[in-house]
C-alpha cells in the first residue's frame, strides 16, 4: 500500500465512526472515579438567615435620608466650552455642508438648476473639504509639552 492509500483508509474510518458514541470505561478516564459527576445533581434547599429576613421586612429603617445613595455617585465636571472658530473655518464648514444641502433641497423640490449653480454647489463642497483638511495641521498643538500628555 502507498502512504496515500493508508491516509485515505484512516480518513474513511474517522468518517465512519463520526456518529458513534464513545464507550464509558473507568480505565480510559484520566481522572479518578470520585470526581465523576452524577447524572442528576443533588438538590439542596438553602434558607436565608434570620438577619436577612429582618432586612427584607424593614427596608424603611435602613434608609439614611437619601445620603447613602449619593455617596458612590459620580458627577462629572462640566465640559470645557467649544473653541471659537475663525472666519475661514466657519466658511469652510458652511461650504462643506451648504453645497450638498442646496443640491438635496433643489432635487427634492424639483427646481430647475442652472449649470453655474450646480457647479458652484459642487465646488463649494470640494473647496470646504480641502480648506478644512489643509487647516487641520500636521503636528500636536504647541501647548502639549514634551511628553504629549502621557501619564503613568
Amino acid at each position: 500500500m502507498t502512504p496515500q492509500s493508508d491516509e485515505d483508509e484512516v480518513w474513511r474510518q474517522i468518517v465512519a465512526s463520526f456518529n458513534d458514541t464513545a464507550e464509558r470505561d473507568s480505565a480510559d478516564q484520566p481522572w479518578p472515579d470520585s470526581e465523576n459527576v452524577p447524572a442528576e445533581p443533588t438538590r439542596r434547599v438553602v434558607k436565608p438567615s434570620e438577619e436577612f429576613e429582618e432586612d427584607l421586612d424593614d427596608p424603611e429603617d435602613k434608609q439614611d435620608d437619601g445620603e447613602g445613595e449619593e455617596e458612590g455617585h459620580y458627577v462629572p465636571p462640566p465640559p470645557p466650552p467649544l473653541p471659537k472658530l475663525d472666519l475661514p473655518s466657519k466658511l469652510a464648514w458652511v461650504a462643506l455642508f451648504g453645497g450638498p444641502a442646496y443640491l438635496l433641497v433643489a432635487a427634492v423640490a424639483s427646481w430647475h438648476m442652472e449649470g453655474w449653480a450646480l457647479f458652484t454647489a459642487v465646488a463649494a463642497f470640494i473647496g470646504g473639504f480641502v480648506a478644512l483638511v489643509v487647516r487641520m495641521g500636521d503636528g500636536p498643538p504647541n501647548d502639549s509639552g514634551w511628553d504629549d500628555g502621557a501619564v503613568l
